[in-house]
This record gives C-alpha cells, sequence and structure tokens, in this order.
C-alpha cells in the first residue's frame, strides 16, 4: 500500500521495526482524512506478514496483496488481528445504526486476543479507529492493557483530537504525528478514486479540501460543493435575514442526507481556519474565535446526536459572525 504525502510518518515506524526496538502502543494523531487509519492498515499488515516469515523485501510499508496474511487481513480472518470501531445496534429502534461510542465489552474482547496466545507468528496487533470515539469506560479499560502490554503486542491508536485522551494514555503511548496531505497527493487521490472529474473540477476539491483526502472525496462523492458555496457566502457577506442557515439546516435537516450533514460538520471548521489565516485585525481573532467554537460543535454533535437542523443553523451563525463582527 502506498500512502501518499506520509513519507516521514512511515520512515518512523520502518525504523522501529527494523530496529527491534518496536514501542507496544502507537497514537496515530492528526486531522481527518491525511491517511491515519490507512497507515494503521499497512502498519498491521506489515508486522504480521514480516513475523509469519520470510521477511518481505520491499520499501516501506509494502506487502504484496496476494500475500497470504494480506488475504487473511482482507478477510477479516486473521486471528491475530482486531480492528476496533464503532458497532452497529443489533436489536432495537436504532438496529443497524452505528453506536455512539466503541464500548467497554469491545476494549474487554481486545484484552482477551492480547492475553491468548498468538496463532500465525508471535505477534499480535490491534487497531482502534479512532480513540476519539472511545467511552470513558472503554478509555479506563485500555489504560490497563497499556499499562501492562504483553510482549510482541501491538496496538495502533488512531485520534483526531489526542488532547482529548486522558493522559495516561498519551503517556504510554509513542506518538506519530501525520500532517495534512499537500496537493499534489490530493490531486493523485482523486484522480485514482474519482477519475470522471475534470481538471478543473479536481482543482476545487483540492482547494476546498485543506490538505484532506477524505474531505475531498466526500465534496465529490455527496455533492458537497453547493453546501461549500453557501457556507463561503455566509462567511464572506454574512446572513443578515438568516436565510441562507435556514436553507442549510432545511437541506440537512432529514434522516436520508445524514452523511451530507456529518461531512458539511468536518468541512466548515477549515473552511472558517482558511478565512482565520486570510484575515488580519479583528476579522481574524472573530474567525478564531468561530473555529475553536465550530470545531467542538463538529465534534460533539455526532456523539451526543444533536439535532441537525439546529446544529447547522448555529454553525451558520458562526460562519455569519465572522462577516458581520
Amino acid at each position: 500500500m502506498t500512502l501518499l504525502g506520509q513519507d516521514r510518518a512511515v520512515a518512523a515506524f520502518r525504523a522501529a521495526w527494523d530496529s527491534g526496538q518496536l514501542h507496544h502502543a502507537w497514537l496515530l494523531a492528526g486531522p481527518k482524512g491525511v491517511g491515519k487509519g490507512s497507515f494503521a492498515r499497512a502498519a498491521a499488515l506489515r508486522v504480521l506478514a514480516d513475523a509469519a516469515g520470510p521477511r518481505i523485501d520491499l520499501p516501506g510499508l509494502e506487502v504484496p496483496p496476494d500475500h497470504r496474511i494480506a488475504r487473511l487481513i482482507e478477510a477479516g480472518s486473521h486471528p491475530d488481528f482486531r480492528l476496533v470501531q464503532r458497532e452497529a445496534h443489533e436489536t432495537g429502534a436504532n438496529k443497524g445504526e452505528l453506536r455512539r461510542g466503541i464500548v467497554i465489552d469491545q476494549i474487554r474482547k481486545l484484552q482477551a486476543l492480547f492475553q491468548s496466545a498468538p496463532a500465525l507468528s508471535d505477534w499480535r496487533v490491534a487497531i482502534i479507529d479512532c480513540m476519539d470515539d472511545l467511552e470513558p469506560q472503554a478509555q479506563q479499560s485500555l489504560l490497563k492493557l497499556l499499562e501492562e502490554p504483553p510482549a510482541k503486542c501491538l496496538l495502533l491508536l488512531v485520534s483526531h483530537v489526542p488532547g482529548r485522551l486522558l493522559p495516561t494514555i498519551r503517556s504510554r503511548c509513542r506518538r506519530l504525528d501525520f500532517a495534512t496531505l499537500d496537493e499534489a497527493s490530493l490531486d493523485t487521490i482523486l484522480r485514482e478514486r474519482q477519475p470522471d472529474l475534470t481538471e478543473a473540477a479536481r482543482a476545487k476539491l483540492v482547494a476546498l479540501a485543506a490538505g484532506s483526502a477524505d474531505r475531498a472525496l466526500a465534496f465529490a462523492e455527496l455533492d458537497l460543493a453547493p453546501l461549500a458555496d453557501e457556507a463561503l457566502a455566509i462567511l464572506g457577506r454574512g446572513d443578515p435575514d438568516n436565510s441562507r442557515r435556514a436553507r442549510l439546516a432545511s437541506a440537512l435537516a432529514l434522516k436520508a442526507a445524514r452523511p451530507r450533514y456529518t461531512a458539511f460538520l468536518d468541512i466548515v471548521p477549515p473552511l472558517i481556519a482558511a478565512e482565520a489565516r486570510r484575515s488580519d485585525g479583528a476579522r481574524r481573532a472573530r474567525a478564531l474565535a468561530a473555529y475553536d467554537q465550530a470545531r467542538e460543535t463538529a465534534a460533539i454533535a455526532p456523539r451526543l446526536s444533536l439535532d441537525p437542523a439546529a446544529t447547522v443553523f448555529g454553525l451558520g451563525t458562526l460562519l455569519a459572525s465572522v462577516a458581520e463582527g
């Protein structure tokens, strides 16, 4: 797997792995959509493939796609690997919908993996994607595992906002920071994943993506450009009669619009941050204050199941506050 734009992270992990002194827990920190999850999966595969032998003679985290370990992980049947994510409700009115967070029982199952003997090599690997979804009890349960790690166990912990994790968790991990992607990397990803886009369309998506491949792809797949244009209009000219923010709230209020709503939460803070970078004086101060509030709203809204219409209207108000003062 080729990881565009994250050569430094790849080199740091490979150096640790090749040295035989691999830390048991790595905190993969950085903005959404810059490759942390892909890195975690590639690193897990490389460790388990090398451990199963013979070691792979390829650079970075590359593993041949037809490697037996790659096929097992792809099929979800590797006995020494776990991917921990939010799971869907199995019963009740919310059946099929993702839970608000990663619950303690999922971490207990992870502990069971690390307490059992490995099957295909002497290594066991788990990914938590992402740590920001861990409920408080789950964080405490994970801490016990981090404090007394078994030999030859690797935890790859993805976090978009590492500052919100327990300090005791952060202190027991080696942190690996991921930068936003450059324009060339974003353009390459869009060419591969959205081959029908015109050059002009790709250029617009790259400009709006703020270094995030997930954001660029969401713009393309969910037709977010009209929403972004509306948000930028509020940011630039305000919304004195509330009409623009009302249109946004109405467009994203229905359950069918939930994917676009979720993506909209993700794109508003970077739009405000870009405005802060372009501005100075009082406008810059307003943009910075709005950015902090927008980032907080975007982070808590999904977990607390806040009303989408009210949340979008509130974000529109923050956008307008930058222009209107």
